[in-house]
């Protein structure tokens, strides 16, 4: 049986740079998390300086370590052979992207095959949900306390989330509004939504907003998520009921630390498409079936759905909610994000 609390206990360990172990369907892989680890931990770990490093297809396409075709899938796994030069500075400077400007890299280095695939995959994976680096030193041996694929999955089971509280919330322009809590027992943080309005028969006109602090709190002009929120209110207050969904997936699913070096790459000339599979993480991490869940648990299975993106209603009907109608969500750029909304129309599909 999946142990989702697992997952939780193998999150605080690689955040605190202690090495967890992951057993797959072909073998256990014992992994250290370059990010939080340093030389010691590592001589600790990997005493006799054998341990290859495991990296995500689309990091090591840009270190010329997998071949295109590997970059197809970014988030796939990629194992380093080690080599005497491959110290824990040189892992370093393979892991982050931001520092390919200033660390000239050592090599050459190799690419391996992966004995233990599940595991390999699992394990970038679970860097996203801790939101580190998809980059380990990983070691094949048995270890007595260890995760599984499917634990992770029971981890991230949008079906294990329900409602948690609820309260009126009045806010800026939709007074008339409630507010409702969502977790697993796990979850870090909270999905809420946004009930504007009272029910009318009809079905409500529902905005999937992901979670932006730049955008939504700071106002950052480098995305349009902070005008698209406040106008997703806005509309659904006119249309005269309807729900704003506020999802916890910073970055598109990959945390607001990596969503920070992504922006980092973009400062280096990379889009947020290029930035985000130079990190290692797939093109869009976020789960969506935590949008359909959330609205199954408020009784509401069939909406008008306010977005740009043909996505999010594939993802909603996959989830069992009926979209009857997609509302167009236009909002015009300014001179820091032209570049950021043409990137989502000519490459993830946007039809702004």
């Amino acid at each position: 049986m999946s142990d989702p609390r697992a997952v939780a206990r193998a999150v605080d360990a690689l955040r605190r740079g202690w090495p967890v172990a992951i057993r797959g369907h072909d073998g256990t892989l014992r992994l250290l998390a370059i990010e939080t680890a340093d030389a010691e931990r590592l001589a600790a770990f990997d005493p006799d300086a054998t341990a290859p490093v495991l990296l995500s297809a689309g990091r090591a396409t840009t270190l010329k370590l997998a071949n295109q075709r590997a970059a197809a899938a970014p988030d796939g796994p990629v194992l380093v052979d080690r080599v005497p030069w491959l110290d824990f500075d040189t892992a370093t400077a393979l892991a982050d992207p931001q520092l390919d400007l200033a660390t000239p890299l050592k090599g050459p280095f190799r690419a391996i095959e992966i004995a233990q695939s599940d595991a390999a995959s699992a394990a970038l994976r679970l860097a996203r949900v801790a939101g580190l680096l998809p980059a380990f030193f990983a070691a094949p041996g048995e270890a007595a306390d260890s995760i599984t694929p499917a634990d992770i999955d029971a981890h991230e089971d949008a079906d294990r989330l329900r409602i948690v509280g609820r309260a009126r919330l009045p806010v800026e322009g939709a007074e008339d509004s409630e507010i409702v809590a969502f977790r697993t027992d796990e979850m870090p943080g909270e999905h809420v939504a946004l009930l504007i309005g009272q029910p009318d028969g009809n079905p409500p006109l529902v905005r999937l907003h992901s979670e932006c602090l730049t955008g939504d709190v700071l106002g950052s002009l480098k995305c349009d998520c902070g005008p698209q929120l406040r106008a997703a209110i806005a509309e659904i207050e006119a249309s005269g009921w309807g729900i704003l969904l506020y999802l916890r997936q910073e970055g598109r699913g990959i945390g607001l630390i990596n969503k920070l070096r992504a922006y980092a790459l973009q400062d280096q000339g990379f889009d947020t498409v290029d930035a985000n599979t130079r990190l290692g993480f797939a093109i869009d991490a976020r789960n969506f079936a935590v949008a359909g869940r959330m609205l199954a648990l408020l009784g509401q299975r069939k909406v008008q759905l306010l977005t740009n993106n043909p996505d999010k209603v594939a993802a909603l009907e996959t989830s069992g909610i009926t979209v009857i109608e997609r509302v167009a969500h236009k909002l015009p750029p300014n001179p820091h994000n032209e570049r950021y909304l043409a990137t989502k129309r000519d490459r993830t599909g946007h039809q702004l």
